[in-house]
């Protein structure tokens, strides 16, 4: 079962900084933890990340839902310069509603200079069949949610050109 979750919002900035700074800059200042999502601590096994094929590993602070360390992995499936990221996030070290992999999508169309519309998906996969109603409700409330957080981040970090970690 796929529950699909998107949002979109407006950046005002250049298109590369709001197509790079979800992938490129400090993932810390990102995903900063909400409700039972523990804050990302840091990364491991990234020297190739940002291209495609590349992946790393994530590691989580403790939290109501997570023993704290490693958590995920994230891959890169898809990079097309200043238009899409596609990521896989799989590989997940505690029970998650019987999801077992996240398929994620960062799309940026320039509507006119400094002016980008961004396009966020999320397809949360899970395997239980009884657990669907559940999985379709955490999705479409709780990670909602959250990804509304993420894009704010993003936006800031955009906004204050943050530096970019990789390339």
């Amino acid at each position: 079962m796929i529950t699909r979750v998107r949002v979109s919002t407006m950046y005002e900035c250049s298109l590369e900084r709001a197509f790079k700074t979800p992938m490129l800059c400090d993932v810390t200042k990102i995903h900063t933890g909400f409700g039972v999502m523990p804050k990302v601590t840091h990364t491991t096994d990234h020297e190739d990340w940002g291209k495609p094929g590349s992946s790393k590993k994530v590691y989580v602070a403790k939290s109501v839902t997570q023993k704290g360390g490693f958590a995920s992995v994230d891959n890169v499936v898809e990079r097309i310069e200043n238009k899409r990221w596609l990521i896989r996030v799989d590989n997940f070290q505690s029970w998650m509603l019987s999801f077992y992999v996240f398929i994620g999508s960062w799309e940026t169309t320039e509507i006119e200079e400094n002016n980008i519309h961004i396009d966020y998906t999320y397809e949360l996969h899970s395997r239980n069949f009884i657990l669907y109603p559940l999985c379709w409700i955490f999705g479409k409330t709780f990670w909602k949610a959250y990804m509304k957080r993420v894009l704010s981040n993003i936006r800031e970090m955009a906004y204050t050109k943050e530096p970019y970690q990789f390339t």
